[in-house]
């Protein structure tokens, strides 16, 4: 064979290489594909089963203030083996930074995630009893025109945002000295998903259970009567004693089996280490236990908390040295 054919194939195939590389670049900024609930699953376009695993971060308001929000935190979180994460957004922060600066960073944000392959769960972090408007703190107060607001404002932005896949409409509902039943709040979230859908009905709404986010057990027989809801929970150690797993099937395992369920929030601090205040003491047995429940559940999960500040911790500082809890969750999101 002549030195110039030798060359010439050579050459071609270096050319075809470069053209799958760039496909691949390509590829890897697309919009991801849309998702939707289906019996108790989610599936995306091609009708294809998606369990999302990942992390939570903390309030990008917190870390755009603290020179945190940027590509590197995102690019941290893919090289966990997240494939979505979720935004906490404090109904304080979202009113004293204004609509317009914060919409600035949560795009920022979007598109971050939407080059690292990873969805996003927007969570209204409001904690308390909406329809008494009763809150543990002002940084988690809110009112039901707020939140519709809210909700109204993020839908008309993100409406056609596949990378947006989810709205978490109401972090923890809790007492808070006054009564607050799944009887009132299930048409309370029928009635916030309407509003939302005369917007954007392209989205997944997930609703959180009783006694801060953590109970579901009304739900089967009581469902959110509308397209596309899954549900929350967020099953720290200390609501129930171990053995946990027959208490977990009990108070909201038992409705993955007819619905879709996200533990947007799970997590441990161990006794002694940085964060012990938060009553959420546990070890790597608890972690063991929860990840192989939901495992075998099939149930979607976001850990708490991608920061160094906000316990239960997985970061010990923004140069991403890790936490016990962080060590062990990493571990477990790059095994999926």
């Amino acid at each position: 064979m002549k030195v110039s054919h030798i060359i010439g194939i050579v050459l071609f195939f270096f050319m075809a290489g470069m053209v799958s590389c760039k496909e691949t670049v390509k590829q890897s900024f697309k919009e991801p594909s849309a998702l939707k609930v289906k019996k108790n699953v989610f599936i995306n376009d091609s009708g294809k089963i998606v369990r999302l695993c990942g992390v939570s971060f903390s309030d990008p308001d917190k870390l755009k203030k603290e020179n945190q929000w940027n590509l590197r935190y995102f690019e941290e979180a893919r090289r966990w083996g997240c494939n979505v994460i979720r935004l906490p957004i404090h109904p304080y922060t979202w009113l004293y930074r204004g609509v317009e600066d914060y919409l600035k960073i949560l795009d920022q944000g979007v598109e971050w995630a939407r080059q690292t392959n990873m969805y996003v769960i927007i969570d209204w972090h409001a904690i308390g009893n909406l329809p008494e408007n009763v809150y543990p703190h002002f940084n988690y107060a809110t009112n039901w025109a707020e939140t519709i607001n809210f909700w109204k404002i993020i839908a008309e932005h993100y409406k056609g945002n596949s990378t947006v896949a989810f709205y978490e409409l109401f972090n923890e509902p809790c007492d808070q000295g006054k009564p607050l039943s799944w009887d009132a709040w299930q048409p309370l979230m029928e009635q916030l998903i309407d509003s939302i859908n005369m917007i954007d009905d392209q989205k997944v709404y997930l609703v959180a259970g009783m006694n801060w986010a953590y109970l579901l057990d009304e739900v089967v027989q009581k469902p959110v009567d509308r397209n596309n809801v899954a549900y929350v929970t967020h099953p720290y150690p200390q609501k129930v004693d171990a053995p946990w797993e027959d208490k977990w099937e009990r108070n909201w395992g038992h409705v993955a089996d007819h619905y879709p369920v996200v533990a947007t929030e799970m997590g441990y601090v161990v006794k002694g280490q940085r964060g012990e205040h938060i009553p959420c003491i546990g070890d790597e047995k608890y972690g063991e236990a929860i990840i192989n429940y939901l495992d075998k559940k099939g149930i979607s999960y976001t850990v708490w908390c991608f920061d160094p500040s906000w316990a239960p911790a997985l970061l010990d500082d923004f140069d991403f040295n890790l936490t016990r809890q962080g060590e062990f969750f990493k571990r477990k999101l790059q095994m999926k």
